[in-house]
């Protein structure tokens, strides 16, 4: 059966909605993406304003989609490697059309039933906000010309945080939700040590990291919007988490 591919996630589950994910197949195609042909000059300019304000963004290499196709509860993907610039210009307009971002939490969950997340620097592209740790597939994340989605939540995750995804027990299932053509897989990963515990760590991490992404980790222990300046990808998340808690 072929895929229907598409840019605009026609026939997906509706936006804000967390759904199970039975596969990922991310392929990285060669050449460069038909939105960052076409809004390079754009990109620049903007690229100009972006570092003028926050000096210590950097234009890395990052896998923005072209076209996804939801088959069977697997998700596929067609991508391109893109300047992060082109990607900032894109995640900025009205209407995000011409590609789609992709991307993946690994959700770190409490022995008390906690989710730790991280309040990003305020010299960072999203400063104040509030979400678990993660980071756009790069090419770190590309094997065999596909991106390896486990490896990405792993790194990001001991990047920002210090703490070792594989030293959790993993959920067995992925999930994901899109909002404005943005994807968010995420997969739960549980530890042995209490939140308080989790964020000492994570802060003791915070004072010998060389990347000061983040200015702190917090423990989510409830489905409250307004308990946190959240990133809009978190809410659903944590509105299907505490409703799955408490209804266990």
């Amino acid at each position: 059966m072929s895929l229907a591919f598409s840019d605009d996630l026609t026939g997906w589950p509706p936006e804000k909605t967390v759904f199970p994910v039975t596969s990922i197949d991310l392929r990285v195609l060669a050449g460069e993406h038909p939105y960052h042909l076409q809004n390079a000059a754009l990109a620049s300019e903007n690229w100009k304003r972006e570092i003028s304000a926050k000096p210590e963004l950097f234009d890395g290499r990052m896998v923005f989609q072209h076209q996804l196709a939801l088959n069977d509860g697997g998700i596929a993907g067609r991508g391109h490697i893109i300047p992060f610039s082109t990607f900032l210009w894109w995640r900025k307009q009205a209407e995000r059309r011409g590609g789609i971002h992709l991307f993946a939490f690994g959700i770190m969950v409490s022995s008390d039933g906690a989710i730790i997340a991280v309040r990003m620097g305020a010299h960072t592209a999203n400063a104040g906000q509030v979400y678990c740790a993660a980071g756009s597939l790069d090419l770190d994340d590309i094997a065999g010309g596909r991106c390896d989605v486990d490896s990405n939540m792993r790194r990001e995750v001991l990047e920002e945080t210090g703490m070792e995804l594989r030293n959790a027990t993993p959920d067995t299932t992925y999930y994901a939700s899109h909002f404005r053509r943005t994807v968010t897989v995420f997969r739960l990963f549980r530890f042995g040590l209490a939140a308080d515990e989790m964020i000492e760590r994570i802060a003791a991490h915070m004072l010998v990291a060389e990347d000061k992404e983040i200015a702190g980790a917090v423990a989510i222990r409830s489905a409250d919007h307004s308990a946190y300046p959240y990133n809009v990808a978190m809410l659903p998340i944590i509105d299907w988490y505490f409703a799955n808690t408490n209804e266990g």
